[in-house]
């Protein structure tokens, strides 16, 4: 089980994971759960330079399209080929199997994000 308090969020719903120079991004549980049921994930390529604040990929569920905004700039180094194939895992682990994209980032780069507390009192208010 990931330690949800060792992560960084950020105000789009998006969980970051960083460790070595690479951040592992996905969306929360409240994210996914906001959406419903997920059908469908669309995601950048392997090498794409990012730019915080872009749109680097779509999520469809049975409810809406939303888009996937980069948290931080870098390279995709990596994409979870398991959840496109089956976006469902979006739901069901979001902070496991569900993760997204992983991305090459400079140190200080994720400065700034929100941490699990900040996330919680975002989310209930």
């Amino acid at each position: 089980m990931t330690d949800l308090n060792a992560l960084a969020y950020t105000e789009e719903h998006e969980w970051l994971n960083i460790a070595d120079g690479v951040a592992t991004i996905g969306i929360t549980d409240f994210a996914a759960e906001k959406l419903g049921d997920v059908v469908f994930v669309e995601l950048p390529t392997v090498g794409t330079e990012i730019a915080a604040g872009a749109v680097v990929g779509e999520i469809e569920s049975t409810k809406s399209v939303g888009e996937l905004y980069a948290p931080v700039a870098g390279t995709v180094v990596e994409i979870n080929d398991a959840a496109v194939d089956d976006p469902s895992l979006v739901n069901a682990a979001p902070f496991e199997g569900g993760w997204l994209i992983k991305v090459s980032i400079a140190d200080g780069a994720a400065d700034g994000l929100l941490d699990r507390a900040a996330y919680v009192v975002l989310t209930e208010g």
